[in-house]
């Protein structure tokens, strides 16, 4: 869709998943997306649940013999305990760095926009949860006409935000809530994780960023992650975050 004046027939039709799971989309690029979503996905396996893992559309890959491969897919396939297979991981793969409408053309290529929504179908059945990984921020485009907030409306999930930890943080995560209620206002939103993506000795907003959140959103600030943490210090039950 375009914002405001995208005519209705642009968009495919809403299907719900039928399986409970996160929509995980940063607020915006390397916030550490991947990072924390294999940190749900080991949590949820280590808890005994069939995981399914799912990156709709990946660019930036690199070459692998003669496939491209999507080391993000890699990251939460691995998180996951591999289940299924990589290409139901990740089934559109472009190798420039740009957002996947522009890493698609530079190939001649076309994101499929139907793919997008139905390759999410091989894990129903095999997984309790699954989680579904967007490229970018809600705004950033996936498709020739789709952006990353219509597939998470399309497929049905509830919606994790990931925000970095650094002096923008609060900005950025009410515009992304703001995003959310404005495009796809019946999106359940089941939180925000807050993470560190590196050292940063000289931010101040890092002793405050986590109290503020608390205080002016009215979604759950459900982790704060630090550099190098593999497992969340917070007890969440991301199962049932993912049912919201």
């Amino acid at each position: 869709m375009t914002i405001e004046t995208s005519p209705q027939g642009s968009r495919l039709a809403p299907r719900a998943s039928r399986l409970p799971g996160l929509f995980i989309a940063g607020t915006s690029t390397e916030v550490g997306k991947t990072y924390v979503g294999a940190m749900i996905a080991r949590a949820l396996a280590a808890a005994g649940k069939r995981v399914g893992v799912y990156k709709p559309a990946a660019s930036g890959c690199r070459r692998g013999g003669d496939k491209l491969i999507a080391d993000d897919a890699v990251a939460l396939w691995e998180a996951a305990g591999r289940p299924g297979t990589l290409e139901q991981v990740c089934p559109q793969r472009f190798l420039a760095p740009l957002a996947p409408p522009l890493a698609a053309s530079a190939e001649g290529r076309r994101v499929d926009r139907a793919l997008l929504r139905s390759g999410l179908d091989c894990w129903f059945g095999i997984s309790d949860v699954v989680l579904v990984e967007g490229a970018g921020g809600l705004m950033s485009p996936l498709s020739d006409e789709d952006y990353n907030i219509d597939l998470a409306a399309d497929l049905d999930l509830s919606l994790l935000i990931v925000a970095a930890n650094e002096l923008g943080a609060i900005n950025a995560t009410l515009q992304t809530i703001i995003t959310a209620r404005v495009q796809a206002p019946r999106l359940p939103i089941a939180g925000v994780v807050l993470n560190q993506t590196a050292q940063r000795p000289l931010d101040e907003s890092l002793a405050t960023n986590a109290n503020e959140l608390r205080r002016r959103v009215d979604v759950p600030l459900l982790a704060v992650v630090r550099p190098g943490e593999e497992q969340f210090r917070e007890s969440v039950d991301w199962f049932v975050a993912a049912n919201r």
